[in-house]
């Protein structure tokens, strides 16, 4: 998933875990009161209300169980949570007690002092053993973990099955098939976009980068060097970038899409294809497309191969600004309960964190099956720098995307200005 910009450290924050009087079961606010109202802000989906169905049924269980307890719920959107969450990190008689936020944001919020640290809490909650390890990490930092996983997710290829026979097409096996049947199917149906590409939408975009061998950076742990201005990076540009045109989708309507926008064209009929996550598919059920399409693993470069994809997730983390430490904590329990995400995968789609839960879903639902294999290939992730938040949010990636569609740069150039950025948000981060 897409994902908010770099907390700077917060120097009220600091201050008050400064002089606070501290105990194991404190956060930084120093209270820890049992009663009162818990607000929790967590990301509004494409098609939101089986997500708060789900959500409620939590709630009214946490406020049955914790008498003089009340639950504040918003559904914040992604596109504005970076703003919204650096506002709580500075404000933190505003902020919210619980967060959902993207597994792509732990360093950072952890560097800028804005996850509570829960390890003791997480290693002793019974379900915790069963967590994906990969999801795990997701929520770990120096050894301390941050939170707990939510849901993990990955791309994979929707395409209308009902176009693909009218028009007697193959399911493209390569990238290349996938660039030209997106454009036969735009020549021979101009109302549809051949494949939904979005200018935004970074996540769709990588697999591209990654098939052509591309790096986004070099490195680990505190030094990173971006790699995107790569001759190989370049081509999976040079690939994406193919895509926005009147031959397939145009980057006056394209270029400012991001991953919902995409979804929810496929999904309204607009689109004969689209790169979406297993998280997109109540979406598009609910959509006029329900009956008349399938999903694929995302096509690598060789014939029969998989796109590398974006390990995304989210994951629901305490912030250490709360003053209902206990109950915040019991709250994110319950919100990434094996229940809980049991209920969202039969909801929406997200595929659990538990392996356990996970083999279960996959058991249950076919729809699961390119979304399990395209994470057994190869996923990828993006540098594990609290860097990374900012370079997000600034949509360094973006505007690279968009200066070449609008014919502003070319590849190279707006990948060297795209790399330039990148390494100033690295040296930053240091």
């Amino acid at each position: 998933m897409k994902l908010p910009v770099r907390l700077v450290a917060l120097a009220a924050v600091l201050a008050t875990a400064a002089c606070a009087p501290q105990t194991s079961g404190d956060s930084s606010s120093g209270k820890d009161e049992k009663t009162g109202t818990l607000r929790v802000w967590l990301f509004q989906e494409v098609n939101n209300k089986p997500k708060e169905k789900v959500v409620d049924s939590v709630v009214a269980g946490f406020e049955k169980a914790h008498e003089g307890t009340e639950v504040d719920v918003e559904y914040i959107p992604v596109e504005t949570r970076a703003q919204r969450i650096k506002a709580a990190f500075n404000d933190p008689a505003s902020a919210p007690d619980v967060i959902e936020y993207g597994n792509t944001d732990t360093a950072g919020y952890v560097k800028d002092g804005g996850l509570e640290d829960v390890t003791k809490d997480f290693t002793d909650w019974s379900e915790a053993k069963d967590t994906d390890p990969t999801a795990r990490q997701s929520v770990t930092v120096d050894g301390k973990i941050y939170g707990a996983p939510y849901f993990v997710g990955v791309r994979a290829l929707y395409y209308r099955t009902d176009v693909f026979e009218d028009l007697g097409l193959e399911v493209p096996k390569t990238q290349h098939e996938l660039i030209e049947t997106a454009r036969e199917i735009r020549a021979a149906e101009p109302d549809l976009y051949g494949l939904a590409v979005g200018g935004a939408y970074t996540y769709g975009a990588m697999p591209f980068i990654w098939a052509a061998g591309g790096e986004l950076a070099t490195g680990k742990g505190g030094s990173y060097a971006s790699a995107i201005d790569s001759p190989a990076a370049r081509k999976g540009i040079e690939a994406y970038t193919s895509l926005f045109g009147d031959d397939n989708c145009p980057a006056a309507k394209c270029a400012g899409m991001g991953g919902n926008d995409t979804v929810t064209a496929f999904a309204s009929g607009k689109a004969a294809m689209a790169i979406g996550g297993d998280f997109s598919h109540q979406a598009v059920e609910a959509g006029t497309v329900k009956g008349k399409y399938a999903v694929v693993p995302l096509p690598g470069t060789e014939p029969g191969s998989i796109a590398p994809a974006f390990a995304g997730g989210n994951n629901i983390g305490v912030l250490k600004s709360t003053s209902h430490r206990t109950l915040a904590v019991d709250l994110m329990k319950r919100l990434a309960s094996k229940r809980t995400q049991g209920e969202l995968f039969d909801a929406m789609g997200f595929l659990p964190t538990f392996t356990d839960a996970r083999d279960e879903a996959a058991d249950r639902e076919p729809f699961v099956k390119p979304f399990v294999e395209t994470l057994a290939a190869e996923t990828r992730f993006v540098p594990a720098s609290p860097a990374w938040a900012q370079i997000d949010s600034s949509l360094v990636l973006p505007t690279m995307f968009q200066e070449v569609v609008s014919g502003k740069q070319d590849v190279a150039a707006a990948a060297e200005d795209a790399a330039r950025k990148m390494d100033d948000a690295f040296a930053s981060a240091g």
